[in-house]
């Protein structure tokens, strides 16, 4: 049971190496859900190996999607003969409700079938706006929905649906991927206004238009779509993960290591390496790779320009996604200088920060959504402690901490950890950390 594992780990030590990203997690769900969309086989390279998706992979197998795995991260699905009727059974309602990106199979059903249901989605704490976005896309384009009060249970049907004019509440990323899928198939032609342009989306774009989408515009926040009677299937491959990539060079900062990070696609990581600059930390570029030098002097934060304190806030991309926030946090308290961190997007996702305190961090939480860091500029390492793991990004951050303190900690509920990242602690020690399940 994954709820009762921990990681011990001994901090302080340099590591070496070279590291590989997975693919990425969020560009995953969504493809894979894109499968339905067509009777033919899709092949899917680079899909991580971890929870989230692997729950969404059996999900699409119960209903009835022939699923064949070519390799350990290579996937092929077809979905010529899709079971309808696992949407309304007890199990679907429990494998659903555990996995917030099966949402993301509304669209496509509906597209393709003219219905679909949807548990209320589990998984973070991210409160109910979030699903009204994909709600009211799916609305304009033909969907009735009906809600069942007694077990949170949607259901969503439409005769035809037919291509309109949708301007979006807000840039959600899932709700983007999921009208997108469902207006490929609408009739006549859909727009999309505010839709959310990160990498993940184009990746999808790109994968749409293999199968015969009509979709431009790709890449900025106004989608235009012609619909078509029916898709093909195609090949895909699956951009590496930018948060992870992320992790990888605060971790490497903070441990004072020299790391190599692989193939990481320059062209996709948006403002991503300037950020991380900002807080002083070297990254160096060649061919595709990223390479961090060992920091052996410490790092240290550039104000602005008039000399006032940096601060770093997240935003939709090309902004600063608010998944690395919690990485920069940890790694800002061993730098030389202050900053100021402010999370626009999420409610109480510093509320970690506490963890970090225990440890001996200088941070001034302001209120939920800003905190300011004073850095030790190593002058007093963090110390050792026990901890739990919040979600997946704080989990991650805690680790670094971990890693970098002084002595031996334990973390709890990695289960949260194991969620996004593919066997990290493997991974870890090939390059030389101390770190074991217990």
């Amino acid at each position: 049971n994954l709820k009762m594992q921990a990681f011990r780990i001994k901090g302080g030590k340099k590591l070496k190496g070279e590291v590989r990203p997975q693919g990425a997690k969020n560009e995953a769900l969504q493809i894979i859900c894109a499968t339905l969309l067509t009777t033919e086989k899709v092949i899917i390279k680079n899909i991580p190996d971890i929870i989230d998706i692997n729950k969404l992979i059996s999900l699409l197998i119960s209903l009835g999607v022939k699923v064949e795995k070519l390799d350990p991260n290579k996937y092929s699905f077809k979905a010529d003969n899709i079971n309808l009727s696992y949407l309304k059974s007890e199990q679907f309602k429990i494998d659903g409700k555990s996995l917030r990106g099966s949402i993301m199979i509304v669209g496509p059903l509906l597209a393709r079938f003219g219905k679909a249901y949807i548990p209320r989605p589990g998984g973070d704490k991210i409160g109910r706006r979030r699903l009204d976005t994909h709600f009211e896309g799916l609305i304009k384009l033909g969907a009735k929905f009906s809600y069942n009060k007694e077990d949170y249970f949607y259901g969503v049907e439409s005769k035809k649906l037919k291509g309109a004019y949708i301007l979006l509440d807000e840039a959600s990323v899932t709700g983007t991927a999921n009208v997108l899928m469902a207006s490929v198939l609408a009739e006549g032609k859909t727009t999309i206004y505010n839709a959310a342009c990160e990498p993940y989306i184009q990746q999808l774009c790109k994968l749409l238009s293999s199968m015969g989408a009509k979709i431009s515009g790709v890449g900025s926040n106004l989608l235009t779509i012609e619909g078509t009677s029916s898709l093909r299937g195609a090949e895909h491959s699956v951009l590496p993960d930018m948060i992870e990539i992320g992790s990888w060079i605060g971790l490497a900062a903070m441990t004072k290591s020299n790391i190599r990070i692989k193939d990481v696609s320059w062209e996709n990581l948006g403002v991503i390496p300037n950020v991380f600059r900002s807080l002083g930390i070297s990254l160096l570029k060649e061919g595709d790779d990223i390479i961090i030098p060992e920091h052996d002097k410490g790092y240290e934060i550039t104000n602005y320009i008039d000399g006032s304190i940096l601060s770093i806030s997240d935003a939709p991309w090309p902004g600063f996604s608010p998944d690395l926030l919690s990485i920069i946090l940890v790694i800002a308290t061993q730098a030389r200088g202050s900053v100021l961190i402010h999370q626009k997007m999420f409610e109480s996702r510093l509320f970690f920060v506490d963890k970090l305190i225990d440890m001996g961090a200088k941070i001034i939480l302001c209120d939920p959504h800003r905190a300011t860091v004073i850095g030790h500029d190593f002058k007093s390492l963090l110390k050792a402690t026990s901890m739990s793991s919040p979600d997946i990004r704080a989990g991650i951050s805690l680790l670094i901490a971990a890693l970098s303190a002084k002595g031996v900690s334990v973390i709890q509920n990695i289960e949260q950890i194991d969620r996004g990242y593919e066997s990290i602690d493997t991974r870890l020690r090939a390059l030389g950390a101390s770190i074991e399940r217990i």
